[in-house]
């Protein structure tokens, strides 16, 4: 399923030329195992979380996230659970990982249908600044009623959707949910680019005005999810007819900069 440079023991450093930058590989997971995702590397959000989401995360279970053939599964079901009527994971880095600058890229399938919106992201580790001093980096979001369009964004204090400044673009990419492709940030001290199969497409830059436009000189982890519904991929309702839905995902991996 991948081509591949890594991973014959714990940590194989390997150095490569991305997008004219020199890049060196000092973390990812391949998913070259089975059962559930590597617990020194993944951590799990677990309940009702946020945005009027209809799915409950859950934690260690193999019918929402899994790794079988190579790749992680999180799987969205259409079921009652503690009080939700569907089921998914949301698995996080937070407390194995860290990132600070680099290159983080993520080759993944998406799930379809109206009411998935799937997201590859990150939030700031310092919570005691909340949402959105800390930061947060969305490298992918997809809503299933706007199926051929990828987004990235950011929010920031000064800039989220909450108050309508939130910084972000679009691009158009036919049927993500049929064919895997590489979505990937490149995050610097004065800028981040946002790609798809190596195309970019959104440049974020720092003003140099402090915390409340760019949080982002500290550490983030790394979120992979599957939301149902909620405050943007509910906006045309949930297709009871499309589950299980899943998001299948062929790495993780992330540069340093040599």
């Amino acid at each position: 399923m991948k081509t591949y440079i890594l991973l014959i023991a714990a940590f194989f450093v390997v150095s490569t030329r991305l997008n004219a930058q020199t890049w060196i590989l000092t973390w990812s997971d391949e998913f070259e195992y089975n059962g559930l995702p590597d617990a020194t590397k993944w951590a799990y959000e677990e309940g009702k979380i946020r945005n009027k989401e209809s799915q409950y995360y859950t934690r260690e279970r193999k019918e929402n996230a899994r790794v079988e053939n190579g790749a992680l599964v999180i799987e969205a079901r259409d079921e009652d659970y503690n009080g939700a009527e569907h089921t998914s994971a949301s698995l996080i880095t937070q407390g194995k990982m860290e990132f600070l600058y680099g290159r983080i890229e993520v080759r993944a399938k998406l799930p379809g249908g109206v009411g998935m919106w799937p997201a590859i992201w990150m939030l700031g580790t310092n919570r005691d600044k909340g949402w959105p001093a800390r930061g947060e980096i969305d490298i992918m979001e997809n809503v299933g009623y706007d199926p051929d369009t990828i987004h990235a964004n950011i929010h920031t204090q000064a800039y989220n959707h909450a108050i309508g400044t939130n910084k972000g673009s679009g691009i158009y990419v036919e049927s993500p949910s049929e064919d895997f492709h590489i979505y990937a940030v490149e995050w610097f001290e004065d800028h981040m680019d946002f790609f798809v199969d190596g195309q970019k497409y959104f440049t974020f830059k720092n003003e140099q005005t402090g915390n409340d436009t760019w949080p982002f000189d500290q550490p983030h982890y790394l979120i992979l999810n599957i939301a149902v519904g909620g405050a943007w991929g509910g906006k045309h309702g949930i297709d009871e007819h499309i589950f299980p839905q899943q998001m299948l995902v062929d790495y993780v991996r992330y540069y340093q900069q040599q």
